[in-house]
């Protein structure tokens, strides 16, 4: 009885994050907001409902770590890839929403030779 709530609320819980990134896809403006709102909210709502698979069907070891084995590369793997998208997108030229407030990476990139610098150092004050 336990494991069927605990199932229940993980999976429920899932697919609401799932809900929330789809309508993040829909209602954010640009680029790097939609990947924000699908990295974040997605990764952790495939995790959640991994998890509540796992509970589920936790008297079979195998499927357990398999469950475990995917939240693990879901949640190393979808960070790195909304910045590799989202990236990939800023240098293609799309464009940024109107109410973004700062573009650091403007600051920094070379149209021209396609090179992107590093932050500047902060020089300790004696």
């Amino acid at each position: 009885m336990m494991t069927e709530i605990i199932t229940s609320l993980l999976l429920l819980l899932g697919a609401f994050l799932m809900l929330l990134s789809g309508i993040g896809i829909i209602r954010m403006p640009d680029l790097l907001t939609r990947m924000h709102a699908t990295s974040k909210a997605g990764a952790l709502g495939i995790g959640l409902m991994a998890c509540g698979f796992a509970v589920f069907y936790s008297e079979n070891t195998s499927l357990v770590v398999r469950a475990m084995a995917m939240v693990v590369f879901v949640i190393v793997t979808a960070p790195v890839a909304a910045h590799v998208l989202a990236r990939a997108g800023y240098f293609v030229g799309i464009k940024l929403w109107d109410g973004t407030i700062k573009d650091v990476i403007k600051e920094r990139y070379d149209l021209k030779t396609h090179h992107l610098g590093s932050a500047p150092r902060k020089r300790d004050q004696d």
